[in-house]
């Protein structure tokens, strides 16, 4: 029997009530969590979570629909939201505004994950001073056909760059198949600075491990290496912070490690029963990282020295589009991911001599971000078919338009 939609109970955090709605519902069917578990779940890891995410603006990354459908995206603070909760007024390149939540205690925590709010999703940057941010932020981002140990290997090579830099990395599992590092730094950068000190890192370690990792922000060019995301720096961009639980069945969590930990441990071993455990007994391994806070000055002098990152060619139709190298064909745009994986199949299902030459990294699914939602596309990379042999760019299989019916500001 589903619970009612009208029934509800309270949580006692810190001397705030929470309310928590359908507190009976089971949200991940697996191991059998409620959302009043996840709710209790977050008050228990609170000294954690917050050094994570607390004071910062936070997206709401809703899943009101549950883990089986897409997640939205919401910058505004709903209306009504308790006294707990702070705001903070985010004014992004496109001209618009938000006034985002800004969780600062255990009861901000219970309050969002009663919204569906799975994961965390802060900003770099704290309440106080939203032009400097004071983390950058390192997603060990593997390809198709990549496996933890390349991972590990790569994250110990962006750790000997840190050092060599002056800078101290914490890692963490991302809670899907990568690796995190964030490390502190003072505020005194801007986002440009940020994400240049951030893309300089990425480059160097591609330098100290060349075929491991790669710093090439187009996907089709990356083959099978781990990708060192430096745009996770843009101003606009968020990360799942500490203790985020994951959207994946086990209710997976986004676990800090001590850097001992990082070769023997495995991203499925940290769920949301077993970090309950870990954190009563161990507690938090990044406790020190808000004492870590160090300069970019060093990277930025290695991005002097580096030059300009090279940059893909342009069409030369005015239009100013970024040209591929590579022979792209695009099969699908989808509207949620099971739907882009269907249309994957569907294409190899009709053309089995390309297949027999792809490699894992050639089937490209990217998530893209829409008006309030992701949405897909699916395309492949023919470089490994011999090219008398490569199918035609043919009729998508989906065409969904994630902005149909979307009023644009100016519009009549």
């Amino acid at each position: 029997m589903s619970p009612s939609s009208k029934s509800e109970t309270f949580l006692e955090v810190e001397g705030q009530e929470v309310r928590i709605s359908s507190p009976e519902k089971v949200v991940f069917p697996e191991p059998g969590l409620t959302k009043l578990d996840l709710a209790r779940y977050y008050v228990a890891v609170a000294e954690g979570a917050l050094r994570g995410a607390g004071g910062r603006p936070m997206v709401l990354k809703r899943f009101v629909k549950g883990l089986s459908q897409e997640p939205f995206f919401q910058k505004r603070v709903p209306e009504g939201h308790p006294p707990y909760i702070d705001t903070a007024t985010l004014r992004y390149a496109s001209g618009t505004s938000a006034e985002e939540a800004v969780v600062r205690d255990a009861a901000g925590l219970a309050w969002v994950s009663n919204l569906g709010c799975l994961d965390l999703n802060p900003h770099a940057v704290r309440a106080e001073d939203l032009d400097h941010p004071d983390e950058l932020r390192v997603d060990l981002d593997p390809m198709p056909g990549v496996d933890w140990s390349q991972i590990v290997d790569v994250a110990f090579v962006a750790r000997e760059v840190l050092d060599d830099h002056g800078l101290v990395g914490w890692p963490k599992t991302s809670g899907s198949r990568g690796l995190h590092i964030l490390i502190r730094i003072a505020p005194q950068w801007t986002f440009a600075d940020v994400r240049l000190a951030a893309e300089t890192l990425a480059r160097e370690v591609e330098n100290r491990a060349p075929g491991l990792a790669t710093a090439r922000w187009w996907k089709e060019e990356r083959g099978e290496s781990v990708f060192v995301d430096f745009n996770q720096n843009a101003k606009d961009r968020t990360v799942a912070s500490a203790y985020s639980i994951r959207a994946l069945p086990d209710a997976r969590v986004s676990t800090p490690l001590d850097w001992d930990e990082v070769r023997s441990r495995r991203p499925e071993e940290f769920t949301v029963p077993t970090v309950l455990t870990r954190f009563a007994e161990i507690g938090d391994p990044h406790e020190g990282i808000d004492d870590a806070a160090g300069s970019l000055t060093a990277l930025l002098a290695l991005a002097k020295k580096l030059g300009p990152a090279e940059k893909p060619p342009r069409a030369g139709d005015g239009a100013g589009r970024r040209v591929s190298q590579m022979p792209l064909i695009e099969v699908a745009r989808t509207k949620t991911k099971p739907e882009a994986v269907e249309a994957l199949e569907q294409w190899k299902a009709a053309h089995p001599e390309a297949v027999e030459h792809l490699h894992p990294a050639d089937e490209l699914i990217d998530g893209m971000r829409g008006s309030s939602s992701l949405w897909y596309r699916v395309r492949l990379n023919l470089q490994h078919v011999p090219e008398a042999d490569r199918p035609e760019q043919e009729p998508l299989l989906a065409d969904y338009d994630p902005w149909a019916g979307r009023q644009w500001p100016g519009s009549a």
